[in-house]
């Protein structure tokens, strides 16, 4: 949860930078729910409704809901699709990082894009999750002006975004 909340916090000094500390408590809320309710039934609906009844605000549970594409969700808010296009991106990018002397200090997007084609590798992972993230983020990205957002910027931006909080998430 704090890698996704990094990635949350560089997406957002982007997309909302009026709204950095919102998005960030988003990626850290966003799976708090997972470790007693990991089952599609539960989760994020569990943790949904708790939150609700803490008064977060909608834009975030509906960002949560959205991270998990079963639950039918739609993605509507940059923070919304930000969420879903960081949050197995993140995970990947710590495993990668896991297997390199250096870690995450040299470690780069060509890197990740080989271990992505490695599907032995972090298993787990959804390859077509991240995919889709990318592509639900890139007309947001465009219309901001980044016109070569693509699979390598994304990814370079996490990387970036990890990296600057190595420390503190023990990387």
């Amino acid at each position: 949860m704090e890698t996704v909340a990094a990635c949350m916090g560089a997406y957002a000094d982007v997309l909302d930078p009026a709204n950095t500390p919102r998005w960030i408590v988003c990626g850290l809320l966003h799976d708090f729910d997972y470790e007693k309710h990991p089952t599609r039934e539960e989760h994020p609906y569990v943790g949904v409704k708790h939150l609700d009844s803490l008064g977060v605000d909608e834009e975030i549970r509906d960002a949560i809901l959205g991270h998990a594409d079963y639950t039918g969700t739609p993605r509507q808010t940059p923070m919304a699709r930000a969420l879903f296009a960081v949050d197995e991106l993140s995970g990947f990018i710590v495993a990668c990082s896991k297997v390199r002397p250096e870690g995450i200090e040299t470690l780069a997007p060509k890197s990740v894009k080989k271990k992505l084609k490695d599907k032995s590798f972090a298993a787990a992972v959804s390859r077509g999750d991240i995919a889709t993230g990318i592509e639900e983020l890139a007309p947001l990205m465009h219309e901001l002006g980044v016109s070569d957002f693509d699979q390598t910027a994304h990814i370079q931006t996490c990387i970036d975004a990890i990296r600057n909080e190595k420390e503190r998430l023990g990387l």
